[in-house]
């Protein structure tokens, strides 16, 4: 069995400053690291189970305390060792991470009977403190708490309260210590980005200097040291994240890289052709593609559990890989090597919702993830695994790939599979490869695809409503519509796209596709819903 160690780091990786996010179990741990990031410094989710000593010995520039949903006084509420502030290393407490802070330094943390949800008013009571210099005396922020903080720890200054956090912010500039209880992360606080600025340049000292340009030349560099001169396959779904994967891996080792596309019958229409010709147009990769139609279909028969199903498609797709890395070899001619790289374009929030070391629940297995089997006989190249989307996105632009790869729609790699809700087969798939083909063409025509981060189109095979159509009654499937607008997918929103545009969606699915009578609009956020129904 192959370990998945993380891979080795460059010099150029182990001299960069680095931010951590310590994670109480927040919804908006993820959203605070990528904030650090567009503040150009690079940061990393870390569980609060993790020492402060190995904190320490990180030699981070900055610690965020993350959100929580605990109170810091109830028994088994995840607390941070007090040692840290006494570290020398500024520390920054957000919602719960500003009452642990508080609680941790001496200061009091009670219920008050006043409860804050949502936009809230908040009053600067000292317009003279770094973070809040300049900004209006009074304005809207995002709260989120029933406890607060009542007494600040000795050597605090107060800089801000609401009606129901007396502190709702205060500093101590001297030991480079800060916090504040509302959420500066999220974009319904009116100054956020601006208050983390100035903590992560103005108090903590850190540098501007994290781009995705950097990127490419260090991932370059650790895709050669782990490497060599190994063969390598990289699985591509014609995706933005796999394309970009293999295009950095490309830039890096060149000719040792084969691309493998599995057309395992799950895809939208069209997109075994678009890899085909717009990505080896693009990079003049090899590329070997794989018809595995009917083995995923055998394999998926009768199963329903999304999670089977994502464990069972990422099965089938490594033996498939599997085969295919020998049959390279066979061809040619090169007995005694065998293909021993994998790469994966699994990106942040990928591993993060898989439970992957931050120290909060598994929301789902990802194929890139949670899916892969224990006997797995690739050593995985994961170059994007700690980006973001958008900076994925980015990446790609900067290595040249052209904006219909670039700026696709993600797609889940397990393909159509689950967003069909029920069992998976061919007539099933046909449903929803017909209604998705709609949805976006109606989509496109608005010129609205950059509005929309994700647009899932779902079947809901199991269900069945009563309809009219041709002056006839049916009994058809109900489709649901998903469109979603996002920064990052780990939060989302329901896109409010034109009821025209709906409209027109609707009714062509509904006279176009015999099987479906119904289509309904899914207006859940994200939380409490994920951006994917399985």
């Amino acid at each position: 069995m192959t370990t998945l160690a993380a891979v080795p780091s460059s010099s150029a990786a182990a001299d960069r400053e680095v931010v951590l996010v310590v994670d109480f179990g927040a919804q908006y741990a993820q959203l605070i690291a990528r904030r650090v990031r567009e503040a150009q410094v690079y940061s990393e989710i870390v569980p609060h189970t993790m020492p402060v000593a190995e904190m320490v010995a990180r030699r981070p520039t900055a610690v965020i305390l993350s959100g929580g949903p605990a109170s810091v006084y109830a028994e088994g509420a995840p607390r941070i060792d007090a040692a840290l502030f006494d570290a020398g290393i500024p520390v920054f407490g957000i919602c719960y991470g500003f009452q642990a802070m508080a609680s941790a330094l001496g200061g009091t943390v009670e219920q008050t009977g006043v409860r804050e949800y949502g936009g809230t008013p908040l009053e600067v009571t000292n317009p003279d403190a770094v973070l809040l210099t300049g900004l209006p005396a009074t304005q809207s922020v995002w709260m989120s708490h029933g406890d607060s903080v009542t007494r600040a720890p000795e050597g605090f200054s107060v800089t801000a309260s609401s009606a129901g956090a007396p502190v709702a912010a205060f500093e101590n500039i001297e030991r480079r210590l800060a916090g504040v209880q509302f959420h500066p992360e999220v974009m319904h606080t009116d100054h956020g980005q601006t208050m983390l600025e100035r903590f992560l340049h103005d108090i903590a000292g850190c540098v501007r200097e994290w781009t995705t340009a950097g990127v490419i030349d260090e991932q370059a560099a650790r895709i050669r040291e782990q490497v060599g001169d190994g063969l390598v396959i990289c699985g591509l779904s014609g995706g933005v994240d796999s394309a970009v994967a293999a295009a950095l891996v490309q830039r890096a080792v060149g000719e040792q890289l084969v691309c493998v596309f599995v057309d395992h019958g799950l895809l939208r229409e069209g997109e075994a052709e678009q890899v085909e010709r717009d990505f080896v147009a693009a990079t003049d990769v090899r590329l070997v593609v794989v018809d595995a139609a009917d083995r995923f279909l055998e394999a998926l028969a009768g199963v329903e559990d999304p999670e089977t199903k994502r464990k069972i498609i990422g099965r089938e797709f490594i033996r498939v890989f599997e085969q295919a890395a020998r049959d390279i070899v066979a061809e040619a001619g090169e007995s005694g090597r065998s293909v021993d790289y994998l790469v994966q374009g699994t990106l942040y929030p990928d591993v993060v919702e898989s439970g992957g070391g931050t120290g909060t629940a598994n929301i789902k297995s990802h194929h890139n993830v949670g899916g892969l089997p224990e006997d797995l006989t690739f050593r995985l190249v994961e170059p994007l695994r700690t980006l973001f989307k958008d900076e994925v996105r980015a990446v790609g632009e900067q290595l040249g790939l052209p904006p219909e790869i670039v700026w696709r729609h993600p797609f889940p790699g397990p393909g159509l599979a689950i967003r069909i809700v029920g069992a998976v087969d061919a007539e099933r798939l046909a449903i929803l490869r017909a209604a998705d083909a709609i949805a976006r063409e109606e989509l496109t025509a608005a010129g609205l695809d950059r509005d929309v981060w994700q647009f899932p189109v779902v079947l809901l095979a199991d269900v069945r409503s009563v309809g009219v159509q041709g002056d006839g009654r049916t009994y058809g499937h109900p489709i649901v519509l998903r469109p979603v607008s996002s920064e990052d997918a780990m939060t989302a929103d329901w896109s409010r796209l034109p009821h025209e545009v709906i409209a027109a969606i609707s009714t062509r699915i509904t006279n176009e596709v015999p099987a479906v009578n119904r289509v309904v609009l899914d207006v859940t956020s994200k939380p409490p819903g994920t951006i994917e129904w399985e």
